[in-house]
This record gives C-alpha cells, sequence and structure tokens, in this order.
C-alpha cells in the first residue's frame, strides 16, 4: 500500500509490541526490570508503552512525572510504537493516551537551551514533524484519548490525531508565545483542525480552551465526562476494528489527499478512489452481503 511505503520511507521499524492484554489501568511499559529487581541508576523507562488486543494498539505516554513532555526519546518512542507492523492486518485503530493529570506538557524545555545546539534542536522538531506526518499516513486510523491538559506539542499531537476524544476536565492550549518560543510547528496541525482566526488567537495570547471550546471549534470529536472516556473511546476504537481494514485505508488515505483540492480535483480523486474501493475483495463482498442480507466476512486482503 501507497501509506505503508510512505511510513517505511521514515525508517526506524522494528519497534516490540508485548503480547495482547486487555487495555486500560494494566497497561505498562513494555520495558520493565525483572522481579525483584528495579531499574539501574541513570537507567530511564521506556517512555511510552504499548498493547495490541483485537486490532486495538493502545500507545499510552508514560513519563507522567515531567507531564509526558514529548522528549526527543519519548517521540522516538511513540514513533517505534506507531511503525511497528504498520502493514500487518492484524492493526486496525491506534489510540493515543497518556498516564497521569497531564496528557502532554509539549516539548522537553531542557533539550531547548542553547546548550544542546541548533543540529540537536533541528533533530527535536524534525522528529516531531516525522511523527505528526506518520499519524496522518498510517493506514489505519488513530485516536486521542485525551484525559487532563494537553499544551504546545501535545495538543499539537491531539490536533494531528483523526479522531479526538476528552473528557469533559481536558484542556489545550499554545502558550509557547509566554516563554518567547511561538508554537509554530504546533500551528500547522491546529490550522488544520479549528477555524483560522480560533488558532490565531491560541498562538498569540497562549491561553487555554476548555474541552467544550475544543470541540465546538473543531479540535475534538467528542467530551465525555471522565468516567465515560475509556469506555467511549474503546467503543469506537472496536467499531473501526470491526470493519474491513483496506476500505477503512484507503477511505482515509483518499478525505486527506482529497481535502486541500480545490472541487473539480476533488471528485476525480473519490470518484477514482470509489472504483477502487469497487475493486477491493471486500468492497464487493459488502455489497454482496447486503444484497443477500446477511453480514459481511471481511477478508481485509487489499485486492482480488
Amino acid at each position: 500500500m501507497a501509506a505503508v511505503a510512505v511510513l517505511r520511507a521514515f525508517g526506524a521499524r522494528g519497534a516490540h509490541v508485548s503480547p495482547a492484554r486487555p487495555l486500560g489501568p494494566a497497561v505498562r511499559p513494555l520495558l520493565q526490570p525483572g522481579p525483584g529487581r528495579s531499574w539501574a541508576a541513570g537507567v530511564e523507562p521506556r517512555p511510552t508503552s504499548a498493547r495490541q488486543l483485537d486490532g486495538i494498539r493502545n500507545i499510552v505516554l508514560s513519563n507522567p512525572k515531567k507531564r509526558n513532555a514529548l522528549s526527543l526519546a519519548m517521540l522516538k518512542s511513540l514513533q517505534s510504537d506507531i511503525l511497528h507492523d504498520a502493514d500487518s492486518n492484524d492493526l486496525k485503530v491506534i489510540i493515543i493516551s497518556a498516564e497521569g493529570p497531564v496528557f502532554s506538557s509539549g516539548h522537553d524545555l531542557k533539550e531547548l537551551t542553547e546548550e544542546q545546539g541548533r543540529d540537536y534542536h533541528a533533530e527535536v522538531f524534525q522528529t516531531c514533524s516525522k511523527v505528526m506526518m506518520l499519524i496522518r499516513n498510517h493506514p489505519v486510523p488513530v485516536i486521542a484519548m485525551v484525559n487532563g491538559l494537553a499544551t504546545a506539542a501535545g495538543c499539537q499531537l491531539v490536533a494531528s490525531c483523526d479522531i479526538a476524544v476528552a473528557s469533559d476536565k481536558s484542556s489545550f492550549a499554545t502558550p509557547g508565545v509566554n516563554i518567547g518560543l511561538f508554537c509554530s510547528t504546533p500551528g500547522v496541525a491546529l490550522a488544520r483542525a479549528v477555524p483560522r482566526k480560533v488558532a490565531l488567537e491560541m498562538l498569540f495570547t497562549g491561553e487555554p480552551i476548555s474541552a467544550q471550546q475544543a470541540l465546538l471549534h473543531g479540535l475534538l470529536s467528542k467530551v465525555v465526562p471522565e468516567a465515560e472516556l475509556q469506555e467511549e473511546t474503546m467503543r469506537i476504537a472496536r467499531k473501526i476494528a470491526s470493519l474491513s481494514r483496506p476500505v477503512v485505508s484507503l477511505g482515509k488515505a483518499t478525505f486527506y489527499r482529497q481535502l486541500p483540492q480545490d472541487l473539480g480535483t476533488a471528485y476525480y480523486l473519490t470518484s477514482q478512489a470509489m472504483v477502487d474501493n469497487l475493486a477491493l475483495r471486500d468492497g464487493q463482498e459488502g455489497i454482496t452481503a447486503f444484497l443477500q442480507k446477511r453480514k459481511p466476512i471481511w477478508s481485509h486482503e487489499p485486492a482480488f
């Protein structure tokens, strides 16, 4: 698939995703010390964890003590978890969530001081941009599950996901201007998720918006009470996971491809996509099943 080729172009494959387990509070980092042992001095735990069950991969930002800051290590770990087996039919949807009261505070400012130097700073922002583009180009839908504060690059991460479900206690901001570092890269995703004037007010003032305001302006798909957040996110994920992967993948790629086009080009691209969709084994299976008044049996094969 073209989308997978794009992902491979970014490199960084081969992160380990541990065997399937129930999702939820039991999720732990992938790399753990053995029984009765602790992490050696100077050795940091892996900043993300990942579990996959029934086609749903749950990636968790797992550094709440540092407000899940998107350090270079966090970004690379997240990138690996996103890329792992991206072309596998066993993967149908990805959920990105976080431990603790802060979804993500954005970049680790300790990495952005002059001591690190320009080359290191460039690597941080280039890696972050790659992660955001990986989400957009990934063949399966990516859902942000937000319970708490998402600021700067953390807000960028939410805006980059295909779907975003948040608790009513969540809030969102791009406050870089307050510390002299304008949120230019977060503004890329933000401006593609909310109206221009809303994005610019957030970027120029750094003031946070509530979950309800974020929903109103299009940054979020849905806002639910905190107690219902995981249940509702999983409901959406399970629905997507029950569908044909190649059909959903084609649909996602086509949606983003037509979005910046003029009306005529958009209809040309989507018309071609509909024809390609009909050439998929699952495209024909779905129509046949509907006509025969039965449930479709998806093959998840890319074509005849």
